[in-house]
């Protein structure tokens, strides 16, 4: 890597929980079992939803896809701080900085686009219920998934070949366990003036265009309930969005900590504390809340567990079998 005040790097250094080598051991666990805990999660839901037919509806179609794109989301970060650790190595290629910077991107907008459709979902469920199943037709949900993955992918293809455009200076370090936009940016040597109207633009059209959709969805969903005369009813109504409401402030609550605390122009060695919240501890979570708090998914879960274990081969022992030593002794 040639040094100089304006020059072509081919690799960053990723500093995040990597400076006391004596807590590694404990690091590595527990992030491969938070890891282990995500995928194995979400891949419950996705699987319980598939295999049941109850659960084949708008709400739970795009639970599935939520607990998809949270496998991807831990799998862009994770594996490679957990390979760093075991090989005591630090280094992420540029090249690789910027996939994991693609994906990320395209994972977090995602998440973002998902949770806004479900409460749109949520909203139509307790305010329009007859109308339901004709507003939330299959066309529907999938094109919205669709738009969701086009609008994602546009914005992370967008980020990823303007920071392309960047020189680097000779500090090529990164205070956290991986490539984060922001912080990749301030590592530039060249003006980064349009990378961040870009970026601060993304922000606002896809973050806090989705953020108020939620809000205003809420709200309507909040003045329905208050109309319901039974506390029965009140209840009913509630439990169906309370923990996709429990997923959304999770998810923004943190996401808007880690960012505010970020836009500072002194990068502190704490923010790979703070990621962590938001990219491994809420993909982590969420598989929890909707299991938990949702008799539908417990239920399909239990079935799910009933099926694979009919599905497994019976082996016969036929000196045991009274059917088979029947047979036997007629033929004998």
């Amino acid at each position: 890597m040639e040094l100089g005040n304006d020059t072509e790097i081919s690799e960053f250094l990723l500093l995040g929980f990597l400076e006391e080598p004596e807590l590694q051991p404990l690091i590595f666990g527990l992030f491969l079992s938070i890891y282990l805990i995500t995928v194995f999660g979400n891949l419950l839901i996705i699987l319980a939803v598939s295999s049941d037919a109850h659960l084949h509806t708008p709400m739970y179609f795009f639970l599935s896809n939520l607990s998809f794109v949270d496998i991807c989301f831990t799998s862009t970060t994770i594996p490679k701080m957990l390979w760093n650790i075991q090989t005591q190595n630090q280094i992420i290629t540029y090249a690789g900085c910027i996939t994991q910077i693609y994906f990320f991107l395209l994972s977090a907008v995602l998440d973002i686009f998902l949770l806004t459709v479900m409460a749109y979902d949520r909203f139509v469920a307790i305010c329009h219920p007859l109308h339901y199943m004709v507003i939330m037709n299959p066309r529907l949900c999938f094109l919205l998934v669709l738009v969701s993955w086009t609008i994602s992918v546009l914005n992370s293809l967008l980020q990823s070949l303007i920071l392309l455009q960047l020189s680097f200076c000779t500090v090529v370090e990164i205070p956290d366990f991986f490539c984060d936009l922001s912080q990749i940016m301030q590592l530039a040597c060249s003006d980064t003036f349009l990378n961040n109207m870009v970026m601060y633009l993304a922000v606002v059209l896809l973050g806090g265009g989705p953020l108020a959709g939620i809000l205003y969805s809420y709200s309507k969903i909040v003045s329905c309930i208050y109309r319901i005369s039974s506390a029965q009813g009140k209840y009913k109504a509630f439990s169906t969005c309370a923990s996709h409401l429990s997923v959304v402030s999770l998810f923004f609550c943190k996401s808007l900590g880690v960012y505010l605390s970020s836009a500072a122009t002194h990068i502190s060695h704490s923010s790979a504390t703070a990621s962590v919240m938001y990219t491994v501890v809420t993909p982590m979570l969420n598989p929890f809340i909707y299991s938990l708090r949702n008799k539908d998914i417990k239920g399909a879960l239990k079935r799910f567990s009933v099926m694979a274990r009919l599905k497994r081969p019976i082996i016969l022992d036929l000196e045991t079998c009274p059917r088979v030593q029947i047979s036997k002794s007629q033929s004998q």
